[in-house]
């Protein structure tokens, strides 16, 4: 039975003690949990979220009633679970002053209310109120926290899902998906909280607790294939699940949806008739500029410059984006002066815009579409029709006022002086002369008014730009030459859907406002619709829908355009692509935006605005084309592990071929465009990788190998650990370094270590490695980093409080080179916390298996076991105390935290809450691997000490790095300035 109410919510939750069952056990159920009721029977919760409350209820006579307080009203939703039949039993609404009357608190935890039941099948409601669904609903958190979150990830808002922009020529559709992860609630966690002092009391509410932000696009003349898409996954029905969607629910006659553009007039009768929705028209203007403000303050390389077909991505500093000149170029012209949110004028345009190239270039060379009219510019050869500074002056520049003789001294001017006739002239100069002429004079114009206004920076978009790369460059050219290289003409990604997203941003309650750069993430599915013109359909729910079916094979959908069609809706264009700038060579992809709320910028970083995490620059073709090798030969043996990680299965086959052909895809696609995605770094293309494997329903690749190896790891700590402890304290730190590096080797995405698993066992190549460490290594920071530890003849420094240790790979790499270490902190009095990813990525250890580890590891040492239990590390592991080490040691915390990415490398821009709240005690930062301490942060500068360490096992990244080998070491340690 669902129940549905809008956003932003006051509930009180009232709770009465369960009673017990048959076994004497009471408890809700939370996930997969089992929790102890509430020690207090009244519980408040507020939150600005869609929330969902699921209460495990025995078949027993418990009551768990909802209070919804709104607009001065409240409603008592009574669920009373019949001991028999198991039905619910809804309860009527009342006013708040005469509910509060009714509510008492009695003896026992129960509550009374004075309320009768009404018969029927759905709560009384007036108007025409939605309803709250309680359908799987789940309370995140645990009881003994103060204000803990109730999510309703199957709550159906009619409000904040779907946005529109109906223009002339195309349909620009935004809408939101809800998918948040429930987090895992258990006693280790709520230890870590309580030593980092989170907690939900105090954490901060957001209006989304989590999602993603979906850009689709259709040709106005297609409408119906848009009212198709729109139905097929219920988003004017609120976009519930597939799974759960009952096609018979009534629709809510007074369900809106909000609109701009012209089509939202002229369509407004058809969308009511095919859905059943109305379309609510919100200002065309407002929508683009609210759209505009929302990218370049939320999308970290959202605007970028294009000069002579190469791009640059510009990074915005939030904080010193207003005032800017927004130049909107449609059939006409805007130019529009934004000075804040919500804050604008529409200070000038023109009638020359889009509009006039079509017209004219329909006219003049009988072209069909605008993208066909487009396409022939790029074979023209504007000297044929535009009269240039060299043809009045003998081909001389004119110096003296800085004209060369290529400029264009009157567009269409050479045809007054020539005894020729239109047919006479190639459609392809025509078309080319014409778009300089108009892109020109709107550069010039808008340039002119950015210096009216003393504006720093001027945007471009609208339906005339369409990624066109030539377009572009005229543009820019335009701007650049009247303002003498002074200014630069930046164009946007999602230049398109300004005004759907501004439109979608319209809704009072569209949970957006408070979103930062890092709370948003951009991925790039297979399935979802990509703009631009490289991949087909809608995103698809089902893996079975990826997959199509050519003979008795089955591959996956690759970023390839049908004959004659691009983009979503199948826009025709014509088969001839012309010379080396393509029309479409500038088509940026759009992915899906996943609003993570939880990610936050990591505290400890000197300058995050400066901060670039990848080492690797890939604009250097051959370096891209050098990476793009290496993943692609690396494809084979991860399909294989992929395949054997589900049991090798006829399906896990299935998937894993689809895998190798999507990421191939995405690779053959970002060889063509390298900027298709956005900036690309090395980090970016590791990750796409295993954001591809996760769409195939490959969660971990590597599971068998790391559980094989990490037993084969912790069978010979305890040998080495009494190795350890025989040594002088600055002998083993040596030790423990060299011992870091040596298990470092162990990566399964390095194929010079694919090699050497051939060549003996886990164990072995750990002691070969361990024999070749010889000093110097090629970076050897090492006795300024133990001179910090241990100082200089009589003066010792201070332990240092907290130390961070990003660790890589599981086995050897984790148990036996950074456990170690960090048992050696431990014993110096520092606090240790393991960073580890929040999902797996090849072999990495994942931040879920740790503490598994960890209780290991502890069964045979007491430093560790102290270490643990104070971080709250072993509350569910039954652990032998056993002393390996006879050494007292202060019960200083061992904590493990999740760093929020689930790739080889990590963006300190976007880390986890909890990690951000350990480092803000933190004074030592150790970053291991070569994910995480050469591709990304190799130049990361911290608030603190700071030490990489890493083995390099590529042969190039030594030589461009450090100008070393293959297996070279790296120990940088760089103290606090």
């Amino acid at each position: 039975m669902k129940y549905v109410w809008p956003l932003n919510l006051f509930l009180s939750c009232t709770l009465p003690r369960l009673p017990e069952a048959a076994d004497g056990y009471s408890a809700l159920n939370v996930g997969d949990n089992y929790v102890e009721p509430p020690k207090s029977s009244y519980l408040i919760l507020t939150t600005t979220a869609i929330i969902k409350l699921h209460t495990f209820l025995r078949p027993s006579k418990t009551v768990v009633r909802l209070v919804v307080i709104w607009g001065g009203f409240g409603l008592m939703a009574g669920l009373t679970q019949h001991p028999i039949l198991g039905s619910n039993d809804p309860i009527k609404e009342k006013p708040l002053s005469s509910l509060e009357d009714k509510v008492v608190k009695s003896g026992g935890g129960q509550i009374e209310k004075d309320m009768a039941p009404v018969t029927g099948s759905s709560i009384h409601r007036s108007g025409s109120r939605p309803q709250l669904d309680l359908s799987k609903a789940a309370i995140q958190g645990t009881f003994e926290e103060r204000d803990p979150t109730i999510l309703l990830p199957n709550q159906s808002d009619h409000l904040s899902h779907l946005a529109l922009d109906i223009g002339g020529s195309l349909i620009k559709l935004v809408y939101f998906s809800r998918r948040e992860d429930q987090a895992i609630d258990d006693k280790r966690k709520k230890t870590l909280k309580e030593r980092l002092g989170i907690s939900n009391g105090c954490r901060r509410s957001y209006p989304v607790l989590g999602g993603r932000l979906h850009f689709v696009k259709f040709e106005t003349i297609k409408i119906n294939e848009c009212l198709d898409f729109i139905y097929s996954k219920q988003l004017h029905r609120g976009g519930m699940d597939a799974r759960i969607w009952n096609p018979d629910a009534p629709i809510n006659e007074n369900a809106v949806i909000k609109a701009t553009g012209g089509g939202a007039y002229k369509f407004a009768d058809l969308f009511k008739e095919r859905l059943g929705v109305g379309l609510d028209k919100e200002d065309e203007m407002n929508c683009l500029v609210a759209g505009a403000n929302f990218l370049l303050k939320a999308i970290r390389h959202e605007a970028f410059t294009h000069m002579e077909g190469q791009k640059e991505f510009v990074q915005i500093d939030q904080n010193d984006l207003y005032p800017y000149l927004l130049v909107n170029i449609g059939s006409g012209v805007s130019m529009i002066k934004v000075d804040g949110e919500g804050q604008f004028q529409r200070v000038s345009g023109t009638n020359v815009g889009g509009g006039t190239y079509w017209g004219l270039g329909r006219l003049l060379t009988k072209c069909n579409s605008f993208d066909e009219l487009l396409e022939l510019s790029q074979r023209g050869d504007n000297r044929t029709i535009d009269m240039l500074v060299g043809d009045i002056y003998g081909g001389m520049d004119y110096s003296k006022i800085g004209l060369s003789a290529s400029t264009i001294a009157s567009s269409f001017g050479k045809t007054i002086s020539e005894n020729k006739e239109l047919e006479d002239y190639r459609p392809e100069d025509i078309s080319l002369s014409l778009l300089r002429m108009i892109s020109y004079n709107i550069g010039q114009i808008s340039y002119l008014n950015a210096l009216r206004f003393g504006l720093k920076r001027i945007f471009f978009g609208g339906f005339f730009i369409r990624g066109h790369a030539y377009t572009m460059d005229t543009i820019s050219f335009a701007v650049q030459f009247w303002s003498k290289g002074e200014a630069q003409a930046m164009f946007l990604r999602h230049e398109g859907f300004l005004g759907a997203l501004g439109a979608f941003m319209s809704y009072e309650k569209h949970g957006l406002d408070d979103l930062m750069v890092h709370h948003l993430v951009e991925r790039f599915p297979m399935g979802a619709p990509y703009t631009g013109g490289k991949i087909h359909g809608p995103p698809l729910g089902d893996l079975n829908e990826k997959f199509v079916r050519k003979g008795t094979e089955i591959t996956a959908p690759v970023p390839m355009d049908p004959p004659g069609t691009t983009g979503l809706g199948g826009f025709e264009v014509p088969s001839s692509k012309g010379g080396t700038l393509r029309s479409d060579a500038s088509a940026l992809n759009i992915g899906v935006l996943h609003l993570v709320p939880t990610l936050e910028v990591f505290p400890l970083l000197v300058d995050p605005k400066t901060y670039e995490p990848n080492t690797i620059d890939l604009s250097d073709h051959s370096e891209l084309e050098y990476w793009f090798t290496v993943l692609s030969g690396h494809l084979p043996d991860l399909v294989d592990k992929a395949v054997a990680s589900e049991g090798g299965t006829e399906d896990a086959k299935r998937r894993g071929d689809a895998f190798a052909r999507a990421f191939s895809a995405h690779l053959a696609r970002l060889m063509e465009e390298p900027a298709a995605y956005g900036k690309l770094g090395l980090a970016n293309l590791l990750e796409l990788r295993e954001e591809c494997l996760r769409e195939f329903q490959f969660v971990d690749a590597y599971r068998s190998i790391k559980q094989r190896e990490n037993e084969a790891s912790l069978a010979v700590l305890p040998d080495l650990l009494m190795e350890l402890d025989s040594m002088s304290e600055e002998t083993r730190m040596l030790s423990l370094i060299e011992g870091v590096l040596a298990a470092n080797i162990f990566d399964w995405g390095s194929r010079a270590c694919l090699d050497l698993y051939h060549k003996g066992t886990i164990i072995e190549i750990y002691r070969m490695s361990r024999d070749k460490m010889q000093r110097p290594w090629r970076v050897d920071d090492f006795d300024a980093f133990q001179k910090r530890m241990f100082g200089s003849g009589d003066k010792k420094p201070r332990p240092h409080k907290r130390a961070l240790l990003f660790v890589d790979n599981s086995g050897a790499d984790v148990v036996l080179g950074m456990l170690p270490l960090a048992r050696e902190l431990l014993r110096r009095g520092t606090e240790v916390v393991l960073v580890a990813n929040s999902l797996p990525a090849l072999n990495d250890v994942t931040a879920m298996e740790l503490p598994e580890i960890v209780a290991e590891a502890a069964k045979h040492c007491d430093i560790l076991r102290r270490a643990a239990e104070a971080g709250g590390l072993l509350v569910d592991a039954m652990v032998s105390n056993l002393d390996g080490s006879k050494e007292n040691s202060s019960s200083v915390p061992l904590m493990v935290v999740e760093n929020g990415c689930g790739s080889p490398c990590i963006d300190l821009r976007q880390v986890s809450s909890e990690l951000a709240a350990a480092a803000k005690e933190a004074d030592l930062i150790i970053l291991e691997g070569m994910g995480r301490a050469l591709h990304t942060n190799f130049n990361a500068r911290f608030k603190c000490d700071a030490l990489k360490l890493a083995m390099v096992k590529n042969q190039r990244l030594a030589e461009k790095l450090i100008k070393g080998k293959i297996y070279d070491c790296v120990c940088r340690y760089e103290p606090i300035s």
